[in-house]
């Protein structure tokens, strides 16, 4: 099999596009080609399945949507690229805990190619950026009493398996209003800081880093 096939959707509506993953998913054989889709959403806050009503601070009248994907609540906004791997993990031969693992380091690649070093923290799937050298290379020191000093989250993870195949996925922000995350506490926890990387001075488009990732992902998903 050849690496999935990506497409890139643009703007969509999150529901629908939901429905369409879930009904390609439940309706997809053994044969069937993976697929990533490619998109932004308008402004619209999702709960994981475990996500807490209380980690919803002040909506601001963003719809907040209760989805079927893992993770707590957090926020699609136009200006960040969001993929959707559809893949089947039985094909690759991987386990989830493998598939987050190629899903993050495809983000980090990704960010590496605009200079920008990103760290995985343990125990809190997304990938985070130190907000005072976003393009220094050293590594995260540890232990650390609180995980995120310095930190700010740029790419959030979410994902749903239903049998062995995938759906959900990643959001990387590009340049975008952050100011709806002020009303969440992103992905559960209290205070974290969520960047872009406009925010950290790095001038691009949402077309260049959406190629970039999806190139990323393809060859980390491929059999």
């Amino acid at each position: 099999m050849s690496q999935p096939l990506l497409r890139v959707l643009g703007r969509v509506d999150y529901a629908s596009t939901v429905d369409a993953m879930r009904g390609f998913t439940e309706q997809r054989g053994d044969d069937t080609p993976d697929e990533i889709w490619l998109c932004e959403h308008a402004p619209i806050y999702t709960q994981g399945i475990a996500g807490r009503a209380q980690h919803v601070l002040n909506p601001g009248g963003i719809p907040v949507v209760q989805t079927n994907r893992g993770g707590q609540v957090t926020y699609h906004g136009p200006g960040q690229v969001v993929a959707y791997p559809l893949i089947d993990l039985k094909r690759l031969r991987i386990y989830v805990k493998e598939y987050v693992y190629r899903i993050e380091d495809a983000v980090l690649r990704t960010l590496a190619a605009f200079d920008v070093t990103g760290h995985r923290v343990a125990g809190a799937p997304g990938i985070y950026v130190k907000l005072d050298d976003p393009f220094g290379h050293a590594a995260l020191t540890g232990p650390r009493r609180d995980p995120f000093e310095g930190l700010g989250k740029i790419a959030a993870l979410g994902i749903k398996v239903s049998q062995h195949r995938t759906y959900h996925g990643v959001a990387l922000n590009v340049a975008m209003d952050l100011t709806p995350f002020e009303g969440i506490d992103p992905c559960g926890y209290a205070g974290l800081k969520t960047v872009d990387l406009a925010k950290i001075g790095v001038s691009t488009d949402w077309d260049s880093v959406a190629r970039q990732l999806g190139d990323r992902l393809a060859a980390n998903l491929a059999p």
